[in-house]
């Protein structure tokens, strides 16, 4: 079952443990759609930057953006 982040903490604990997060955004039909997936590189009151696996990174903002990761 996937686990959402939400509080710092949160984010710390993925970004130490190097877990793989997706990003995901409503789209026009108000359902959730993964825009993003990577490793917490960043991670401030505003924005998550997740670097992919071909070592890109994205920025994604934490007002619009859901993050998840799946429980070990």
């Amino acid at each position: 079952m996937p686990q959402t982040l939400s509080k710092n903490l949160d984010f710390f604990v993925a970004a130490l443990s190097q877990t793989y997060v997706s990003a995901l955004q409503l789209d026009p039909d108000g359902m959730y759609a993964q825009v993003g997936y990577g490793i917490i590189e960043k991670f401030s009151e505003r924005y998550v930057r997740l670097k992919k696996y071909d070592g890109t990174v994205s920025h994604y903002d934490r007002e619009i953006t859901k993050f998840q990761h799946n429980k070990a």
